[in-house]
């Protein structure tokens, strides 16, 4: 068998290698992502200890949520989920914590009464500025870090596709939630680098985020991804641009969430 051969082999192996929750491991050496100035998982645990009831939204397969959940001290605390085989992971890495894992979609009506929590998270999840204004106590607070709309730009590029939601950015979403009655506690934003050690990490990287390139195989991509595995041979590496933005912002005491 040629180097080629084999090569293409491996390519088309990761391209069926099972994904499931958010869990990256099978790339362990093969990527890497820059870390933003800030550490998402240190402030929610500073935060949730002076929680009495928290949500977790788009908790992916509770990965985050449950290694957060261990300085969670106190009465309620549930996980939503919009993708269904997901939910079915956050279930079982969130039972012996006792959190309540409930598919539902993180943009439309949410499943929980008025002012229902005191603290929502959100790590890389879509929302609702409004549901989140009905849902969270007066003077409670949704922390979020984002993928900037134009992450992984570059990338899309090299496949002729653009971003689907380029209007994701620190400005347009504290806008949104300034107009549902938030003050914006702590903005800050990231810009840093995505890396690939071998093509067929990316081939495994895209089928697990489908939304990057619509309809992405081998054999329809195949013209690409061999353009890079020169790349690869001539630099060591592939290497996009990545964006990241954080937001911590408290609900305004005294406003009603009735008419939001």
């Amino acid at each position: 068998m040629s180097k080629k051969d084999e090569l293409i082999r491996q390519w088309k192996s990761d391209e069926n290698a099972p994904f499931q929750g958010w869990n990256f491991s099978y790339l362990k050496g093969r990527y890497k992502e820059g870390e933003p100035n800030w550490n998402y998982k240190s402030i929610a645990k500073r935060l949730i200890k002076k929680s009495d009831s928290v949500l977790d939204m788009a908790t992916g397969g509770g990965e985050a949520f449950s290694e957060i959940l261990t300085a969670f001290k106190r009465k309620k605390a549930v996980a939503i989920e919009g993708y269904k085989p997901n939910a079915s992971v956050a279930r079982k890495n969130l039972r012996k914590q006792g959190v309540k894992v409930i598919y539902a979609n993180e943009t439309k009506k949410l499943p929980f009464k008025d002012e229902e929590f005191d603290l929502v998270l959100n790590r890389h999840g879509g929302f609702n500025a409004n549901e989140l204004a009905r849902i969270i106590s007066s003077g409670g607070l949704f922390f979020t870090q984002q993928v900037d709309g134009r992450n992984l730009k570059d990338l899309m590029k090299e496949f002729e596709t653009v971003p689907k939601w380029e209007s994701n950015t620190l400005s347009n979403v504290s806008k949104q939630l300034k107009h549902v009655e938030f003050e914006i506690v702590k903005a800050e934003e990231w810009e840093g680098k995505t890396i690939f050690k071998d093509v067929g990490a990316l081939i495994y990287f895209l089928r697990a985020i489908p939304w990057i390139v619509d309809d992405f195989s081998f054999k329809k991509h195949r013209t690409t991804l061999e353009r890079f595995q020169k790349r690869i041979e001539s630099k060591g590496k592939l290497e996009f641009t990545a964006r990241r933005f954080l937001i911590l912002a408290k609900k305004k005491y005294g406003v009603s969430s009735r008419g939001l």
